[in-house]
């Protein structure tokens, strides 16, 4: 696994953001517990239901870094404002120098990952007007920085993976620049695996998987549709920033969760202000 944080293929990321993976990646390595104790809580939200730790870990990341991550600060976008969003976000983080970074936080299983929310299908649209094999370097580099995928150039993107099986999470980056330069083919793929859309696999010169364009047409899941990889069969294409760090259930935070949603808003601040006292003082410790 690449380290996106020193040397080589670090340039291949958007600068601002390449600062913060680092500092992000310093903090993990300095303050383990916090991130641990952070993600534990977060997947234990799998039991109230299997989406329900995805919207939390967005909430949950903006306060880690708004408290804990010196220098920045960071808030949850929130579904209310998705219409006015000018990039595909979920947290608005500031750096030290004032710059806002639009992120793109992913909370998924060890396996496929959604890189790329490409509502319009014009990643598909373009690739189906292309031969069912591309071989041809000038071409794929044509392809790669086409309108068609500027979305995903635009992106950055945090990966919460998990592995409930093994109770243990990563936050895992995948690195865009470096992924796209090994690209070396893409190839239509039509069946296996029960498939019922084609997709636009890519590969590098060994016949490693890279990532891949899915679906397309009017019968696909639209929120399904964009750029994939797998963070199994990807893995010489991401970094990771904390290691796999084992996670237990905390049936404590949802009971306070639970707690919270029936409690009027003076106790809720009440409670908010403690937990948020208590917090700045771990982080002195």
């Amino acid at each position: 696994m690449c380290d996106l944080t020193k040397g080589g293929y670090v340039t291949t990321l958007v600068n601002p953001y390449v600062k913060f993976v680092k500092d992000l990646k310093a903090f993990f390595e300095a303050r383990p517990d916090l991130i641990q104790r952070t993600l534990s809580n977060v997947f234990s939200m799998r039991m109230i239901g299997n989406k329900t730790h995805g919207d939390l870990a967005e909430v949950a990341m903006a306060e880690f870094i708004q408290l804990f991550v010196p220098g920045y600060s960071a808030r949850h976008v929130g579904k209310d404002m998705y219409r006015a969003k000018s990039h595909e976000e979920d947290i608005s983080v500031k750096t030290p120098d004032g710059t806002e970074l639009p992120i793109s936080l992913k909370a998924y299983g060890d396996g496929p990952l959604q890189l790329s929310t490409n509502k319009t299908s014009s990643m598909f649209k373009l690739l189906s007007t292309q031969p069912d094999r591309i071989s041809d370097t000038e071409k794929i580099r044509e392809i790669l920085t086409s309108p068609a995928f500027a979305d995903f150039r635009q992106i950055n993107v945090l990966p919460l993976i998990y592995d409930e099986k093994k109770m243990r999470c990563n936050i895992m980056i995948f690195d865009a620049g470096r992924a796209m330069d090994s690209v070396t083919s893409i190839n239509l793929v039509t069946a296996g695996s029960g498939r019922k859309h084609p997709v636009y696999r890519f590969a590098d010169a060994s016949g490693n998987y890279v990532c891949e364009v899915r679906y397309g047409d009017e019968a696909a899941n639209a929120l399904q549709r964009g750029l994939w990889t797998h963070t199994k069969n990807a893995l010489q294409c991401f970094s990771s920033l904390t290691g796999w760090i084992q996670y237990s259930t905390n049936t404590t935070v949802i009971d306070l969760v639970g707690a919270a949603l029936v409690a009027d808003k003076p106790e809720q601040k009440a409670a908010l202000q403690l937990l948020e006292k208590e917090s700045k003082k771990d982080l002195l410790e």
